[in-house]
């Protein structure tokens, strides 16, 4: 086989291509198929031929028979070479030429002889192979950062005209630079077929970025569609440049969770043993990039480190901190104290971090940490302290008791809702609970819940005289005595009465103002009737007289009119 550059086999090809085409018809036919080469397309009647005749061109001005039919008979071959088991006509006088070969690629002849004269119709043949194949072979191992490397062959066998071959990774084209891409491309002519393999070498120099890239080659025949090789990846190799410590465990951290450490290279192939350095201590994990600390604590907090076995100069650092909770309660437990007394606490917080403090007092909310200046009874009860830091809470209580005599605080009395009996009230302090007693006996006896050392206690009683009452309130450190002055309910009745008005005196009065009203509106009338019988008699007097009489009579009218005005009232 002789090898031809690619560039100077198409160049050869077409140049002769173009100067027969340039004066001829040219007729296509793909390499092992049939192909039909027309007579005219049909130009002459088929009446008025007489003989059809089909040869071909040798070269050097030599010509070769194929096949002749004559009108009214069928075709017969004349070819005695190659062409003899393949050449026959078709019903339109075309020459059929079944598997053709790129030697057939030469002019073809057909030679009509009408009734008044000859011609000839010389056609030209191209004859196209699309590639057998299209693969990349050869293919490297791996490849190495910065390092030029063959990465394959792509092959396209058995085509003409011979195969441009183009190289693509991730789709896109790649071209020779010279300096991290290079390519090389070669022709091979089968001397027997004249079927060209082109085959096309690519050197590479990887990048990190590589990794899991897809390298393929493509071609594009002159006849059908485009070929695309199958996709072929790499492993890149290269030395480690980043190393990085991760700290797998819960967030926050505290006392009691497990670390583990992980040790994280980017070189390909990636280390698998690592050192860890442990505070003081350096552990070799060997096939492994892990290690880890269980049940930590507060001690564990610090420094860690990992490093490479070969290169111990490349490591990472990361700062581990395990968070904790104390606290201090002093005293605890049951606290018992005199009323009156002071009581000092202690609290104190130990942590890693800011925390959050609250009271409560028998699971009351208390604004602020109890002070105990001076104990009163009120003071006793449950009190606890949370104290909470992230997922960690702690908590601390004290149970206070505050014990003493009892004292009364008032001594009240009250008269009941419907006034028939007396309601008296004792109020007192005092721890242990005071027992509460009478001088007297009463019924309805109500004592109210000891609470915070103080109770309330009352009776009903209905005293038939003036008399005293005493309340005694006592416990196990004393006692305590009040007395209260409580008056008869009959003596009270009796004094109600007499500070009420006697509504029959009341009576006679009004009676008698209205009698005497009435009495003196009837004088008034009788001295005004005698009057005007007067005044009738000594009619004779002057006009002067008897104007001065009609003033007089006006006066005595309005008179009488509003002294029976206020007897009516």
């Amino acid at each position: 086989m002789h090898l031809l550059s690619a560039s100077c086999v198409r160049a050869l090809l077409f140049t002769t291509l173009l100067c027969q085409v340039s004066a001829l018809e040219t007729v296509t036919g793909l390499y092992g198929e049939t192909l039909e080469i027309p007579c005219n397309n049909g130009a002459m009647m088929a009446d008025d031929v007489r003989i059809t005749k089909w040869k071909y061109d040798k070269g050097d001005g030599l010509s070769g028979d194929l096949l002749v039919k004559k009108k009214a008979e069928n075709f017969s071959v004349t070819a005695n070479d190659d062409y003899k088991g393949r050449v026959s006509m078709a019903a339109n006088s075309s020459l059929l030429l079944s598997e053709a070969k790129l030697t057939d690629q030469r002019t073809f002849t057909c030679m009509v002889v009408g009734e008044a004269d000859i011609k000839e119709y010389p056609v030209n043949v191209v004859i196209y192979k699309v590639p057998a194949g299209l693969e990349i072979s050869d293919k490297a191992a791996e490849l190495e950062i910065g390092k030029l490397t063959k990465l394959g062959t792509c092959v396209a066998q058995d085509a003409h005209p011979a195969a441009n071959i183009s190289w693509l990774k991730n789709n896109k084209p790649l071209e020779s630079d010279g300096k991290g891409i290079s390519i090389q491309a070669s022709v091979q002519v089968d001397p027997d077929t004249g079927l060209s393999t082109t085959s096309s070498v690519l050197e590479y120099s990887a990048e990190k970025e590589d990794t899991d890239a897809q390298f393929t080659c493509i071609t594009q025949p002159t006849v059908g569609a485009e070929l695309v090789s199958s996709p072929v990846t790499f492993s890149i190799t290269y030395s480690t440049e980043n190393i990085v410590l991760q700290v797998i465990a819960p967030d926050p951290l505290v006392e009691g969770d497990n670390v583990t450490l992980k040790c994280v290279a980017d070189g390909n192939p990636a280390p698998t043993s690592f050192n860890f350095h442990i505070k003081d201590d350096m552990v070799k994990a060997e096939n492994t990039n892990t290690y880890t600390i269980s049940d930590v604590s507060r001690d564990n907090t610090g420094e860690y480190k990992c490093s490479l076995i070969d290169d111990p100069s490349m490591e990472a650092i990361k700062d581990i901190t395990v968070n904790y909770l104390d606290i201090t309660l002093i005293p605890t437990g049951n606290i018992v104290r005199s009323a009156g007394e002071a009581l000092n606490l202690t609290f104190q917080i130990g942590s890693s971090g800011e925390s959050k403090v609250s009271w409560t007092k028998d699971n009351v909310k208390l604004d602020k940490e109890p002070k105990f200046n001076k104990l009163a009874y009120s003071d006793s009860g449950l009190y606890e302290c949370k104290v909470e830091m992230g997922p960690l809470l702690r908590k601390a209580s004290f149970q206070l008791v505050v014990e003493g005599a009892p004292v009364i605080k008032q001594l009240s009395k009250q008269r009941g809702e419907d006034g028939q009996h007396k309601v008296l009230i004792c109020e007192a302090e005092g721890s242990p609970k005071p027992a509460v007693s009478w001088s007297i006996n009463g019924t309805s006896i109500d004592e109210s819940p000891f609470i915070n050392g103080k109770i309330t206690h009352k009776i009903t009683v209905v005293p038939t005289a003036n008399l005293t009452v005493s309340c005694t309130v006592s416990n196990e450190f004393g006692m305590d005595t009040k007395d209260i002055n409580v008056s008869s309910l009959f003596e009270e009745v009796r004094m109600d009465k007499q500070d009420q008005p006697d509504d029959n005196d009341k009576t006679k009065l009004i009676v008698g103002v209205v009698a005497g009203l009435l009495i003196a509106t009837l004088v008034i009338a009788v001295a005004y009737w005698i009057y005007m019988k007067k005044s009738k008699q000594g009619s004779w007097k002057t006009g002067e007289k008897e104007d001065g009489s009609s003033e007089e009579e006006k006066k005595l009218e309005e008179k009488v009119e509003e002294n029976s005005q206020k007897a009516e009232v």
